[in-house]
């Protein structure tokens, strides 16, 4: 199980944006569609106050709604999943 879980939806800009980008990082990450999981869906809804904004990211227990890069970067880099700049 990775330390990163992205919470979104395929058809989302959004989460693929967030999806590229953590591949071209080299970071493993595990990805739940919340069209197909009412659970998740729930907690996405759960972290931004009853919104589903997608994407919702749990990068090692840090909590991330629809961030841009340099936020999903910043978090990744305080918790030592990407070497230091």
């Amino acid at each position: 199980m990775s330390q990163v879980k992205v919470y979104g939806a395929d058809w989302c800009g959004m989460t693929r944006r967030t999806q590229s980008f953590l591949d071209e990082l080299g970071i493993n990450y595990d990805y739940v569609n919340i069209e197909k999981d009412e659970r998740a869906a729930k907690w996405v809804r759960d972290q931004a106050g009853g919104k589903e904004k997608k994407p919702t990211l749990d990068v090692a227990g840090t909590v991330l709604v629809a961030p841009d890069d340099d936020e999903l970067e910043e978090v990744l880099r305080e918790q030592n999943l990407l070497p230091a700049a």
